[in-house]
């Protein structure tokens, strides 16, 4: 299937548009910076989705103002005593730099232990923290995604993690393939099974329908909640390459 993607302005707000084989209009505004994208019907002109997004404009507004507001992590430099998040946990990091092999350890008195060589310097240092957040991350998806499977009636056959810009999950469906964002794993654990159910239920429906409300109403009624608590935790500094 054929994806037509152009830009137009409406009331100064740059919007991205994707012409697809679908029937209704969907109006997204994504993090981390408000951007707006709509994927509408084939039949439909410019001037008839400006007109839908014009009624739309208030609700952009505010779902743009919500990311604005939306705390930010400072530039992370990679140096003792600074804060990094864990499973919606705040630790505060101790470099050490000693020769061996370079690893992360979680104390329990909140801190993440950085065992790096000597002189490695903030992006190998980066390197090794990111390298730990994927390890964990990953451990946690076969007992989510066992639980999950039957409740949603669909397997999953893969399931990988990457840095993402503009979306918190995905799924490819022919492929039955879903994609997390490695940010979730800094998040509350409740977030990142909402994403993973969120992406699975796209595998029952495609778009984000009517019916795609309801089964998600109906498998994860507070998915809500697990959005707005998503939505107020700090984003990264820079890291949104998705």
């Amino acid at each position: 299937m054929g994806i037509e993607r152009h830009w137009i302005e409406v009331s100064g707000i740059p919007v991205e548009i994707h012409r697809k084989a679908i029937k209704n209009l969907h109006v997204g505004v994504y993090p981390p910076d408000g951007r707006v994208r709509v994927a509408a019907p084939e039949r439909l002109d410019d001037d008839a989705v400006r007109l839908a997004l014009v009624s739309r404009l208030s609700w952009i507004r505010r779902q743009q103002q919500a990311f604005n507001d939306q705390p930010r992590e400072s530039q992370r430099e990679m140096v003792s005593g600074e804060s990094h998040y864990f499973r919606g946990r705040r630790y505060r990091l101790d470099v050490i730099e000693a020769p061996g092999r370079a690893e992360v350890h979680q104390t329990r008195n909140g801190w993440l232990e950085l065992q790096v060589s000597p002189g490695t310097g903030i992006e190998g240092r980066r390197c090794v923290l990111e390298r730990w957040y994927r390890q964990q991350m990953r451990q946690l998806l076969p007992e989510l995604l066992a639980t999950w499977e039957p409740v949603v009636g669909e397997r999953v056959a893969e399931c990988r993690i990457k840095r993402m810009k503009t979306r918190w999950g995905s799924c490819n469906i022919e492929a039955r393939r879903i994609w997390l964002n490695l940010e979730l794993i800094k998040k509350p654990p409740r977030c990142l099974e909402y994403i993973l159910v969120h992406e699975m239920v796209h595998l029952l429906e495609r778009h984000h329908t009517e019916r795609f409300r309801s089964l998600i109403d109906r498998l994860l009624p507070d998915w809500r909640v697990r959005r707005d608590e998503l939505n107020s935790a700090p984003l990264a500094h820079d890291d949104w390459d998705y």
